[in-house]
């Protein structure tokens, strides 16, 4: 089945680089792209016409909160109430549970998923939360949402993620990792079986790779075998660090060596390894670029960074700086980690963060991070069919509406939309020719009905939160709301 989509501004893609089409066209037969500019002459069985919308390649976030979201909740604590975000000695020990069922979980999972393809996105690689969970993913639970992840359409890089340590406060009020090695050793297993599952069920749009939570949450023993597996399965690794200074002396304590020297010596700078964030790394440092430097480290076994910006940002970090790593050779990938799931929001504040590193008006150049939102996240993948719209590609594909009066005026489109717009302004979308988003729905989900449930489901989430707290103080000490609430006391007479 052949479909003609046209709109006002399509991006294509000339071998090179993304060029601009205006009154441009894309046709797709099935899966698979086969026309994009003006003029085709060729057999169509549907077409859509969107007006005054901008096509472009299907986002790819590497980092997609697959969750309910957290960081509203801690991203601005007092120093005071942020031990109590944490996991208590006495909990980690003794109290353990998850706060939701497996369905519950998966209807966390559904809410994600429809967020994350309502904003654009047509290809993801899942991050989750294990705040609420005993401990961490399970084989069932990603098996679920694989399940979910193709009834809504979407093209999901999955697996559960592991861990055999977690952080904890202590009676004391430090943060320390306290580990329990057999709950992570389980959970590499679980990872391995789904690997399996993902290779059984040969559905091109589910591919299993390997999650292993934050580096400083690994034994060493945990490392080494995820990397082997990963070579001997020639699987994605991603994994989170290079992200605090807290991971260098925790991993000091625990191992005696730094995140750079364990990724070397457990052999995960062997592995096709994504690392989310970066950020620790000063590039601007001429030390970092030079021979055995970090830049060049990473550059050197084709790790790329995905790089989250927005999430940064609300978390009082940056990367330094994102041309920087370009500079050096380093793949750069974009990621959102959080809610909202928006990664034009990520490029507009990832840009102007560049431009205050590098203290000037030309930095972090606006194709640059859209490249890494596609080509970047395509690369760092082994995908060279995804990030780009040209003749062979998959049908992946991004329609935004620019027809809104709160849009304001259009000058270049892609700019106008940085700038101006969010990802919220996505109408339409495709993954592998089929239809996702549909004029700003997703057919078959109720996106109300979902919405209340989500609501449910974080308003336990944010309750539990007390069970784990050292001092089980109440949710609105954890979380005390921006304004205090009123006292309100009606008139006399008046009931």
């Amino acid at each position: 089945m052949y479909t003609k989509i046209s709109a006002r501004y399509v991006l294509g893609f000339d071998g090179k680089q993304h060029t601009l089409i205006e009154h441009g066209e894309v046709v797709f037969e099935g899966a698979v792209i086969v026309f994009v500019g003006r003029g085709y002459d060729g057999p169509v069985d549907e077409e859509r016409d969107y007006g005054k919308s901008l096509v472009i390649p299907g986002l790819i976030d590497l980092d997609a909160l697959a969750d309910i979201d957290h960081l509203i909740l801690d991203s601005w604590p007092s120093p005071e109430v942020a031990a109590g975000h944490l996991w208590s000695e006495n909990y980690f020990a003794n109290n353990r549970r998850d706060v939701f069922s497996p369905a519950e979980r998966a209807k966390v999972r559904e809410f994600a998923l429809a967020q994350l393809a309502l904003h654009g996105i047509t290809t993801y690689m899942p991050i989750g939360s294990e705040i609420h969970s005993s401990w961490a993913e399970g084989l069932d639970e990603l098996v679920d949402m694989a399940r979910t992840s193709r009834r809504i359409g979407l093209r999901g890089y999955l697996g559960p993620a592991y861990r055999s340590g977690v952080h904890v406060t202590t009676a004391a009020g430090d943060r320390e990792v306290h580990f329990d090695e057999a709950r992570g050793v389980a959970g590499l297993q679980d990872a391995q079986d789904f690997l399996d599952f993902a290779a059984d069920l040969a559905d091109p749009l589910i591919t299993g790779v390997l999650l292993p939570c934050r580096i400083e949450t690994l034994s060493e023993n945990l490392m080494r075998e995820t990397a082997r597996i990963a070579r001997e399965r020639d699987a994605l690794v991603r994994l989170h660090c290079l992200q605090s200074p807290l991971e260098d002396g925790l991993l000091l304590r625990s191992a005696g060596r730094s995140v750079l020297e364990l990724l070397e010596s457990t052999g995960l700078f062997g592995t096709r390894l994504l690392i989310p964030h970066g950020v620790v790394i000063d590039a601007r440092n001429p030390a970092a670029a030079a021979a055995g430097g970090p830049l060049d480290l990473l550059a050197r076994h084709g790790v790329s960074i995905v790089h989250c910006p927005l999430t940064s940002f609300r978390y009082q970090k940056q990367l330094v700086s994102f041309d920087r790593f370009r500079e050096a050779g380093v793949n750069l990938c974009l990621g959102t980690d959080s809610f909202p799931p928006d990664l034009v929001r990520g490029i507009d504040v990832g840009m102007h963060l560049t431009r205050l590193v590098e203290e000037r008006p030309d930095a972090g150049a606006l194709a640059d991070y859209f490249d890494a939102a596609t080509l970047g996240g395509a690369t760092a993948l082994g995908r060279p069919d995804l990030g780009r719209l040209a003749p062979g590609m998959q049908a992946d594909i991004t329609v935004v509406s620019l027809a809104g009066f709160a849009d304001g005026v259009v000058e270049d489109p892609l700019r106008t939309l940085v700038l101006n717009g969010t990802a919220r302004q996505v109408t339409d979308t495709f993954v592998a020719g089929r239809a996702v988003v549909v004029d700003g729905a997703l057919p078959g989900l109720d996106l109300e009905s979902l919405r209340a449930e989500g609501q449910q489901l974080f308003d336990r989430m944010r309750a539990a939160y007390s069970e784990r707290d050292s001092r089980r103080r109440d949710p609105d000490e954890l979380f005390p709301p921006t304004y205090p609430p009123a006292d309100i006391v009606a008139p006399a007479g008046v009931s």
